[in-house]
């Protein structure tokens, strides 16, 4: 939805972040998010660097850490995003230590 939705509608489905920053920055975030998710999935599922969806997933833990402090600022429930962040860990963890992914 970040990546193409107007930010009326962005809005109304209660992403209250979007009148903070600028339309760019909207993007941005969608972007990073979506390669983000494709990073969790692609790296592993085609065995090519498999070692990236570990590195997507600290990443990705990263972009919630920021979500949960803007969230924290604006006394908006952040609840979900400390739990997304936990599971961006326990994946990296499982990912590169637990049940390491050996490359073709």
């Amino acid at each position: 939805m970040k990546i193409t939705s107007p930010i009326e509608k962005l809005l109304e489905a209660g992403m209250t972040f979007v009148s903070s920053y600028g339309i760019a920055t909207v993007r941005f975030i969608g972007w990073s998010e979506l390669l983000g998710a494709l990073g969790l999935i692609l790296p592993s599922a085609l065995r090519i660097k498999p070692i990236l969806t570990s590195v997507a997933a600290l990443c990705l833990a990263f972009v919630m850490i920021l979500a949960t402090a803007f969230h924290m600022m604006n006394n908006e429930p952040y609840i979900a995003t400390i739990v997304f962040f936990v599971l961006c860990l326990f994946v990296s963890w499982g990912r590169y230590k637990k049940a390491a992914i050996l490359a073709k």
